[in-house]
C-alpha cells in the first residue's frame, strides 16, 4: 500500500502543476492530501494510522514538517538563505534603474561592426547582467526590447536572434550571484550530512572499522564555494556562446551580419562606454571579489550588491544637474577613505594606544558617514523618482516569499516521499543498476533534463535535489565533491528555462517579440544553445577541476586555511612531498647531512639527543617515501584484476543488504500484526532463499584475492603513518632548537630582575616574594627553553611562602638559578654565533617537505599545489 500512496502523491502533484495550481500550493497540498488518505485509510482497515507508512506515521510527518520550518527560518546554520532577498533587491533595482538597458546599447555599439557582433554583445551583456542582476525574466524582457529590434533590422536570422537573447538572458542561472546556486547550497548542506552518514556506515559494514579515516569523508560545500565553482563553468558557457555565434557569422554571414556604428569612436563615445560599463563591473568585483578574497561572507556581499545597486540608481534615475552623481562620489570618496585608513591605522577601538590611532578612528568614522550619507540620498531620490524604490520592495517581498514558500513546501512534500520509501525506492533503483557512479549520474541528469521541460528551476532543485543528491555523493567510486554535483545539477537546471513546451526565457521573449518572429522561430533558435549547455555540461563532468579548483585554492590560501597536518590533506601533501623528493632528493640529502656534521656538543644533553635523534628521523624520511610510492604502484597494479571482482561482490553484498533491510521491515510488520501474516512470512522465506543465491554468486576466490589486496592497502596505510610520524619527530627538535637559541637575548635581560631577587631573597616576606617572583617567573616563562629556570625560582617561592619559611634555602635555589642563567647564557650566546645560521639554512632546505605537516599553514607553492590535487576526484572504492 506505500507504493500505491507514493504513485498518488507523485499523480496529484503532477496533475496540480500541470494544471497550472500554483506551485507554492501544489507541493505541499499534495503532501498534505495524500497523508491525509494515507493515516485515514490506515486508521479504518488497520486501526492504526502508521500502517501505511513505511517509516513512521503522519505524526512523523508532521514533525519534519515543523522542524523543516523551523530549519528555513531560524538555524544559524541555513543564514545563507539571508542572501536570497538581497540578490533579488539588486537584480530588480538595477533593471528598474535602466542600468542594465543602458549597458545593452552601448555594448552593441561597441561590438557591432565585427562579425556577429551584435550577437556577441547580447551575449557579453547578458554575462554581465547575470553577474549583477540574475534574473532571467528581466535579463530576457530588457535584451528582447533592445536588442531584437535592432538584430531584425540589421539582418539576422530570427531564429539565431531570438536565440541568442533566451539563451544569454538564462546566463544568471549559473554565473554568481546566482538564486539557484544559493538555492543548490542550502540543499546540498543537509544531503553531504546524509551522504557522510551511509558512507560512514558503508565502510563499517565492509571493512568491520569503527571509525573511516577523514580523506574518505563527503567533501561539503557552501553558497560562496559555489559561487567560486560556478565561475569557470559560466565563463565556458559564455565562450562556447560567442565561439557559435562567430562560426555562424563566419560560415553564413548573412546570419549574422556585421552592424557598422553610425556616430564617432571619440572621447564622448568612450565615456558613454565608462558610465555604461564600468559602474555594475565595479559593483561586480564588490560583490564577487569580497566573496573570493574572504573578506565577505555571501549575505554580507547580498548587502554590498544591494547597496551598491541603489546607489547606482540614484544616478541613473535622477533627471540631471550639477548634482546628479554627487551621491555615488561620495560614497566612492568613503570607500576610498575606508581603503587608506584599513591599509595603514589601527582601527580597534579597544586597543588605542597613540594619537595616531585616533586619528585612524576619527577618518573611519567620517568616511562611514560619507558612505551612510551616500545610501540615504540615493535612497530618497529612488523612493522619489518614479516611485523606484517603493516597486522594488514590493516586486522584492513578492519573489522571495514566493522562494521561501516553495522552499516549505518542497520540503514538505520531500518528507512526505520519504515517509511512503521513496526515497530508498529510488536508492534500491540507482544502486541496483551497473556500471557504476556514471550510470547513476547519467540517468539522474538525464532525469533532470527531461525535468525541465515541464518543472521551474526551484522546483527541481528543492524536490529532486534532496532526493537524489545523498546517494551520489555517498558513492566513493567517483567520490565527487557537493560544489561539482551542485554545479553540475544548476548546468543541467539552466535548460530547463529554453525547453519547450515550459521554458520560460520562450515565454519571455515570446511576450516582447514583434508579431513578424514566430513562436517556432524561437524555438528552433534555442535549440543550438540547449546543444551548448549540455556539451558545456560535458566538459565539466570530464574535467572537474573547472569547478573544483577554485573553491579548494580559494579556503587553502585564505587567512583561515586549515594546517598542513590536517587529515584530509596528507593525500595531496604527500603527493607533493614525493614530487620533491624525487626531483630535489639531492640537495635535501646534503642539507641533512650537513646538519648531522654540525658540531652540538656544547648543547644541552637533552638537545643534543634531540636534535640529532631528528636528524636521523630526517634521513629516514626519503626512503620511507619512496616505499610509499612502490606500494602506490602496487596498489595500482593489484587493482587491475581486483577491481572486477571487488565491483561483482560489491554489488551483491549491497543487493544482500537491501535484502535485509527489506526482511527487517517485514518481520517489525509481522511482529505488529500489521496485513496478511502468512503472506508476509512467505515472502520472508522467498526473500532469505533469494539472499542465499545471491551469497553464493560469491567467487571462491574472493576471500584470498580480498586479504592479499587488503594486505597492501594495509601497509600503504602502515607506512604513511610511520613516515608521517617520522617527519614530525624530524622536524620538531629544529624548530625547538631555533627558538631556544634565538632567544638569548631575552635570556639575557633576564639578569638583572634575577639578581635583584637575589639580593632581596632572606628578607622577603610571604606576600612580597608572592608578588616579586610571580612577575619575574612571568618573565623567564615568555623565554623559549627557560623552564629549568622557572621551575628554580618558583621552587624559592615556596619556600618564602610556605608556614614555615626557609630563606636561606630560598637563596639557596635563587643562586642556582643564577648560575643555570649564566650557563644557559654562555651556550646560547655560542650557538647564536656559530649553530642558528646553519639551523635556519637546514629549515629553510627542509621546511617545505619534510617540515610541511608543521608549518602553520601551506605556503603558497604547496598550497597551490595541493588545491590542484584535491579538485581532482578520486577513486576510494577499493577502501570499501
Amino acid at each position: 500500500m506505500e507504493l500505491f500512496f507514493l504513485l498518488l502523491l507523485i499523480l496529484i502533484m503532477a496533475t496540480a502543476l500541470g494544471s497550472g495550481y500554483p506551485v507554492a500550493f501544489a507541493l505541499p497540498g499534495s503532501a498534505i492530501i495524500t497523508v491525509l488518505l494515507a493515516a485515514g485509510s490506515g486508521y479504518l482497515f488497520t486501526g492504526s494510522t502508521d500502517a501505511f507508512f513505511e517509516s513512521g506515521g503522519p505524526s512523523q510527518w508532521l514533525s519534519a514538517g515543523v522542524t523543516n520550518l523551523r530549519g528555513v527560518y531560524w538555524e544559524p546554520e541555513r543564514d545563507t538563505l539571508i542572501a536570497i532577498p538581497l540578490f533579488i533587491f539588486m537584480g530588480i533595482m538595477l533593471q528598474r534603474s535602466k542600468i542594465a538597458e543602458d549597458l545593452l546599447v552601448t555594448m552593441a555599439q561597441l561590438f557591432g561592426p565585427i562579425p556577429g557582433g551584435l550577437g556577441i554583445s547580447v551575449v557579453v551583456v547578458g554575462a554581465l547582467l547575470a553577474a549583477t542582476t540574475g534574473i532571467v525574466g528581466a535579463t530576457v524582457v530588457a535584451m528582447g526590447l533592445i536588442s531584437l529590434p535592432a538584430m531584425m533590422r540589421n539582418g539576422y536570422a530570427n531564429p539565431l536572434s531570438s536565440g541568442i537573447i533566451a539563451a544569454s538572458g538564462t546566463l544568471g542561472q549559473i554565473i554568481p550571484p546566482s538564486i539557484v546556486l544559493i538555492i543548490l547550497a542550502d540543499q546540498l548542506a543537509s544531503a553531504t550530512d546524509q551522504a557522510g552518514q551511509a558512507r560512514q556506515s558503508l565502510y563499517k559494514a565492509v571493512t568491520g572499522e569503527i571509525v573511516m579515516p577523514s580523506e574518505f569523508a563527503v567533501v561539503s560545500t557552501s553558497a560562496g564555494n559555489m559561487f567560486l565553482g560556478a565561475l569557470v563553468p559560466g565563463m565556458l558557457l559564455v565562450g562556447l556562446y560567442i565561439l557559435f555565434i562567430l562560426g555562424v557569422a563566419i560560415l553564413r554571414p548573412k546570419y549574422a551580419p556585421a552592424v557598422p556604428y553610425e556616430g564617432k569612436y571619440d572621447f564622448r563615445f568612450a565615456g558613454q562606454v565608462f558610465l555604461a560599463m564600468v559602474p555594475p563591473l565595479a559593483l561586480i568585483i564588490l560583490v564577487l571579489g569580497s566573496i573570493i578574497a574572504g573578506i565577505a561572507t555571501v549575505n554580507q556581499a547580498g548587502a554590498i550588491g544591494a547597496v551598491g545597486a541603489m546607489v547606482m540608481a540614484g544616478y541613473r534615475l535622477h533627471p540631471g544637474g550639477r548634482l546628479r552623481y554627487l551621491p555615488a562620489a561620495l560614497a566612492l570618496l568613503g570607500l576610498l577613505m575606508l581603503t587608506f585608513v584599513l591599509a595603514n591605522f589601527n582601527t580597534n577601538i579597544q586597543n588605542v594606544q597613540s594619537d595616531r590611532d585616533v586619528l585612524g578612528i576619527q577618518l573611519a568614522s567620517f568616511g562611514v558617514i560619507l558612505i551612510v550619507v551616500s545610501i540615504a540620498w540615493s535612497g530618497y531620490r529612488a523612493y522619489k523618482t518614479e516611485d523606484a524604490l517603493t516597486g522594488v520592495m514590493v516586486e522584492t517581498a513578492k519573489t522571495t516569499s514566493l522562494v521561501f514558500i516553495i522552499l516549505l513546501g518542497a520540503a514538505m512534500l520531500t518528507a512526505a516521499f520519504r515517509a511512503f520509501g521513496g526515497e530508498e525506492l529510488v536508492k534500491h533503483f540507482l544502486e541496483g543498476l551497473p556500471g557504476g557512479f556514471w550510470t547513476k549520474f547519467i540517468i539522474v541528469m538525464g532525469v533532470i533534463f527531461v525535468l525541465g521541460f515541464f518543472l521551474d528551476f526551484i522546483e527541481i532543485a528543492v524536490v529532486v535535489v534532496p532526493i537524489v543528491a545523498p546517494i551520489l555523493l555517498a558513492d566513493p567510486e567517483a567520490n565527487v565533491s557537493a560544489v561539482w554535483l551542485g554545479v553540475m545539477v544548476g548546468l543541467n537546471i539552466q535548460t530547463s528555462f529554453l525547453t519547450p513546451p515550459f521554458g520560460f526565457a520562450l515565454f519571455y521573449l515570446r511576450g516582447v517579440a514583434p508579431a513578424a518572429v514566430r513562436t517556432i522561430q524561437i524555438y528552433k533558435g534555442v535549440v543550438a544553445f540547449i546543444g551548448l549547455q549540455l556539451l558545456a555540461l560535458v566538459i565539466v563532468a570530464a574535467y572537474p577541476p573547472l569547478v573544483n579548483y577554485l573553491p579548494t585554492r580559494s579556503s587553502l590560501t585564505s587567512e583561515t586555511a586549515p594546517p598542513p597536518i590536517n587529515p584530509a590533506l596528507q593525500f595531496c601533501v604527500e603527493n607533493y612531498v614525493a614530487q620533491q623528493f624525487d626531483q630535489n632528493g639531492d640537495a635535501i640529502r646534503d642539507a641533512i647531512d650537513r646538519a648531522a656534521a654540525l658540531d652540538i656538543s656544547y648543547l644541552p644533553k637533552g638537545l643534543a639527543k634531540d636534535f640529532a635523534g631528528g636528524i636521523e628521523k630526517a634521513q629516514e624520511a626519503i626512503p620511507l617515501m619512496q616505499e610509499i610510492e612502490a606500494l602506490k604502484v602496487r596498489l595500482e597494479e593489484g587493482a587491475v584484476e581486483y577491481r572486477p571482482e571487488h565491483t561483482v561482490v560489491r554489488g551483491l553484498e549491497s543487493d544482500a543488504r537491501r535484502i535485509d533491510s527489506t526482511l527487517e521491515e517485514l518481520k517489525l510488520r509481522i511482529t505488529r500484526g500489521f496485513g496478511d501474516t502468512e503472506a508476509l512470512k512467505a515472502r520472508v522465506e522467498k526473500l532469505e532463499a533469494r539472499k542465499a543465491a545471491l551469497m553464493a554468486q560469491i567467487p571462491e576466490s574472493w576471500a584470498d584475492n580480498q586479504a592479499a589486496y587488503g594486505k597492501i592497502t594495509a601497509d600503504d596505510r602502515k607506512t604513511r603513518n610511520i613516515y608521517r610520524r617520522t617527519v614530525d619527530q624530524a622536524y620538531e627538535p629544529v624548530v625547538e632548537l631555533r627558538q631556544i637559541i634565538a632567544a638569548a637575548g631575552a635570556l639575557s635581560d633576564l639578569k638583572a630582575p634575577i639578581d635583584a631577587l637575589a639580593a632581596d631573597v632572606m628578607s622577603m616576606d610571604g606576600d612580597t616574594a608572592d608578588e616579586r617572583f610571580k612577575e619575574v617567573e612571568r618573565m623567564v616563562g615568555d623565554v623559549a627553553g627557560a623552564g629549568d629556570i622557572r621551575s628554580l625560582l618558583s621552587d624559592a617561592r615556596r619556600e618564602i611562602d610556605s608556614r614555615s619559611p626557609d630563606p636561606q634555602e630560598a637563596a639557596n635555589l635563587v643562586a642556582e638559578a643564577q648560575a643555570l642563567l649564566v650557563s644557559e647564557m654562555e651556550w646560547r650566546s655560542r650557538a647564536e654565533r656559530e649553530l642558528l645560521p646553519e639551523i635556519r639554512k637546514y629549515d629553510l632546505a627542509i621546511q617545505g617537505t619534510i617540515g610541511l605537516r608543521q608549518q602553520p599553514r601551506l605556503p603558497r607553492e604547496q598550497a597551490l599545489f595541493v588545491a590542484s590535487c584535491s579538485s581532482v576526484h578520486r577513486d576510494i572504492s577499493l577502501n570499501f
